[in-house]
């Protein structure tokens, strides 16, 4: 049976830079055939200017449109699994499929949604990533700018208009599994540390925390987290329950007209060592070393003592994975792992670590 194919939702209020970011993604996407789901786009056609980044086509209203790099963009009809299925039905199908969710709708019920008969078996959610504008947050506003995100949210009959935004944020930050703290080129390194720090105390145990001035995230940090949201409901519950569905999202980000920051802000380099003795023992030293050196995500092919096959090993934060591919065949029977996180890690640390 093929495997699933991999969704990515993200989430954040108006303002934050989800659009910035998925361009960001699509530019840099490295091969990869991305489908992306936008749930409407808005009077301002702002959404549409993410497709700039990917070719000249316009999404018209209820439409899938095949982009010039390979990704794949429709909007959100009425409902949500009809265009799960068109995607789906598609050949080739899309490698990974991101949905860009409105700032004010829930998170959790599109999450719940992948259980739906017909696609809980085709897809699974990857991880839902949530973005907040670092500036505002620190500030105690949670959007730079409070009125538009009130007018977007009074324009719409679908929402909850009473609930504070203060709840919808703690709602968002429940159900995140990479928490994107974002524009923190507006903040001090003291005042980025704190706040990431922060949301770290507020999220589940495990969630990932990032610091991006300009939604300038590694693919192979923002896709691929392998989470499968969508059996973990209880732990993400909303705190507290809105009725309403989805709403129109202009995402306009004051940055946009910046120049790409490039990913200064994330760094990666090779470990190698010889042969291990003890497949867990190694696994278990390698979560030990993530998380006493915050690192994102962990790669690579391990040669364990006797075995003929070489043992691959993923870590998304300090979970890690392993499982035996292939043998080695001519190739040297080394160990060697790829480090990827934000800059600033200790390079010489983790090594000594991986190596002990």
């Amino acid at each position: 049976m093929p495997a699933k194919i991999p969704a990515t939702i993200v989430t954040g209020f108006l303002g934050s830079g989800k659009t910035t970011l998925i361009r960001h993604m699509l530019q840099n996407a490295q091969g990869k055939r991305i489908a992306l789901i936008i749930n409407e786009f808005g009077d301002l056609g702002v959404d549409g200017d993410i497709l700039k980044g990917c070719g000249d086509e316009v999404c018209a209203k209820d439409d899938i449109v095949e982009l010039s790099n390979g990704c794949i963009c429709c909007t959100v009809a009425d409902d949500f699994i009809p265009t799960m299925e068109a995607l789906l039905a598609r050949n080739p199908a899309p490698d990974h499929i991101v949905i860009e969710t409105s700032g004010l709708a829930l998170p959790q019920p599109l999450v719940r949604a992948f259980n739906w008969p017909g696609i809980s078996t085709r897809v699974t959610v990857d991880g839902v990533v949530t973005v907040v504008d670092g500036r505002a947050v620190q500030d105690g506003q949670f959007a730079h700018n409070i009125a538009a995100v009130d007018a977007q949210r009074a324009a719409d009959d679908n929402l909850d208009h009473e609930t504070p935004l203060s709840e919808l944020f703690e709602d968002q930050i429940a159900c995140a599994d990479m928490i994107v703290v974002n524009k923190t080129d507006l903040l001090t390194a003291d005042e980025a540390d704190s706040l990431a720090a922060q949301l770290r105390t507020d999220s589940r145990d495990g969630v990932q925390v990032v610091k991006t001035s300009m939604g300038a995230l590694p693919v192979d940090v923002l896709l691929g987290q392998g989470i499968g949201a969508e059996a973990d409901l209880e732990s993400r519950h909303e705190i507290h329950h809105h009725h309403h569905h989805h709403d129109d999202d202009a995402d306009d980000h004051d940055d946009d007209h910046h120049h790409d920051h490039g990913h200064d802000e994330f760094e990666s380099f090779i470990v190698t060592r010889d042969e291990v003795a003890d497949a867990a023992a190694f696994a278990a030293q390698v979560s030990a070393a993530i998380k006493a050196n915050n690192i994102l995500r962990l790669k690579g092919f391990v040669a364990i003592t006797g075995k003929p096959m070489r043992m691959t090993l993923q870590a998304v934060g300090p979970r890690v994975e392993t499982y035996f591919d292939q043998p080695f065949g001519d190739a040297p029977r080394q160990t060697r792992l790829v480090v990827i996180g934000e800059a600033g890690l200790n390079q010489s640390a983790i090594t000594a670590a991986l190596q002990a």
